[in-house]
């Protein structure tokens, strides 16, 4: 495993399990670990712009010139290639980037997104040779055999091939790869998985039974439930973990996942699999909770993309939660705090949970708390109770003032009346 950083200046830093030279007397491939982010000098002078890694390999997009100038992207692979995850059409491991013929410079596609799972390659790009602009493929290799490529089949795959099955004139915004599954949304609200377990990814372990069993080698239309379907309003972009899925929808105000559910990782407030999309509980707004419910601030329909003015209101209520706690808990410590002076002056040693009123303890509804105060002081130490008297008098008596002495009164009627 390694991970991959782009920096400010466009340039790229490697860490982990690096592709390095081996150090046996073959020479040969291997992955060495660097503990600290280390520079890939290969595309020093130019533009590192997107980067995805596998298990073993890694894909950069990187600008044909010094700078990016938003379409002269060159696609380079490196790593790992004993499934053909490189696409550079033939089996063997690259310690050093090379471009994919495919998506060269001058090449009349134009790469704009790059995904990798464990050993295969997605990208997403526009035909040059087409003036329409708006519509994209989705090109694939590597490792296929749970369908993940998307070809129809559970071969291998060693040069780019585009994936069929996908709607015609459509424009691809994002693609990832799990593990053993891939995804990919339009534009438009479509969404597409193909894979492990029907797209799912439901891998190592994990599987559902039945007549909807196995795995999809070609793209299956993943169906938004409820009153947006089939298709998910204002897709910006899929994130694909090990064995599950999550889409960014509604403009970034919702999160649909679907797959394995082990840790609560579908954050869906459940551990189960999910076959289907389900809400992912953000933005954490009761009405959101709802499947398949319609955004509303104080009970006002906002469908419209009004994010903003939910976020805002959102805060506002947090904001105002939070200043309440706080009081309550003042009060509360306040409350303890009295209690327990109580509680030692009658009862001679301090509060503990065990001293806690049966009454409190007990769900029985509405109670006399009068008369459960009485039957507490019937069970106290007569004798302390009246030493607690005979120094509320002598306090009375030690006070000359005759203001004082009277509120003192008045504030321990104002707790017996309480």
């Amino acid at each position: 495993m390694m991970s991959l950083a782009i920096d400010n200046v466009g340039a790229l830093w490697i860490w982990g399990n690096c592709p390095q030279q081996s150090s046996s007397s073959e020479g040969g491939f291997s992955l060495v670990s660097s503990f600290i982010p280390i520079p890939v000098w290969n595309f020093h002078g130019h533009t590192v712009v997107k980067v995805a890694c596998g298990n073993e390999h890694v894909v950069a997009l990187v600008s044909a010139g010094e700078t990016y100038k938003g379409s002269d992207l060159i696609c380079y692979s490196w790593g790992n290639n004993n499934h053909g995850q490189l696409g550079l059409g033939d089996t063997d491991s690259r310690l050093q980037p090379e471009i994919i013929e495919k998506f060269s410079q001058g090449s009349p596609w134009e790469v704009y997104a790059v995904a990798c799972g464990a050993f295969h390659t997605a990208l997403l790009a526009l035909d040059n040779r087409s003036s329409d602009t708006t519509t994209s493929v989705c090109w694939t290799f590597g490792l296929g055999d749970n369908g993940q490529l998307g070809l129809g089949t559970t071969r291998n795959a060693l040069l780019p091939k585009p994936v069929e099955g996908l709607l015609q004139n459509v424009f691809l915004i994002s693609v990832d790869c799990g593990l053993f599954h891939t995804s990919v949304v339009s534009s438009a609200g479509d969404v597409w998985s193909w894979g492990m377990e029907k797209g799912l990814g439901l891998c190592p372990d994990a599987r559902f039974t039945g007549t909807d069993a196995g795995d999809a080698l070609s793209p299956l239309l993943i169906r938004c439930n409820g009153p947006y379907g089939p298709k998910f309003p204002g897709t910006v972009q899929v994130a694909c973990g090990a064995a599950h899925t999550v889409l960014v929808a509604n403009d970034g105000y919702k999160l649909w996942s679907w797959g394995r559910g082990r840790s609560g990782v579908l954050g869906n407030g459940r551990t189960t699999d999910c076959y289907a999309p389900s809400i992912a509980l953000w933005p954490p707004l009761i009405e959101d909770f709802e499947e398949g419910g319609l955004d509303h601030v104080d009970g006002v329909k906002n469908n419209q993309g009004k994010g903003p003015a939910r976020i805002k209101e959102m805060e506002k209520r947090l904001s105002m939660a939070t200043e309440e706690t706080r009081l309550l808990r003042s009060k509360l410590s306040m409350m303890e705090k009295y209690a327990s002076l109580l509680h030692g002056s009658i009862f001679g040693k301090p509060f503990e949970e065990q001293d806690m009123p049966t009454f409190l303890l007990q769900n029985s509804g509405t109670f006399d708390i009068a008369k459960e105060w009485e039957s507490m002081l019937e069970s106290s130490d007569r004798d302390r109770l009246t030493r607690l008297e005979l120094f509320y008098r002598n306090l009375l008596t030690g006070v000359k003032d005759k203001l004082l002495k009277k509120r003192i009164q008045e504030m321990v009627k104002e707790c017996l009346d309480t």
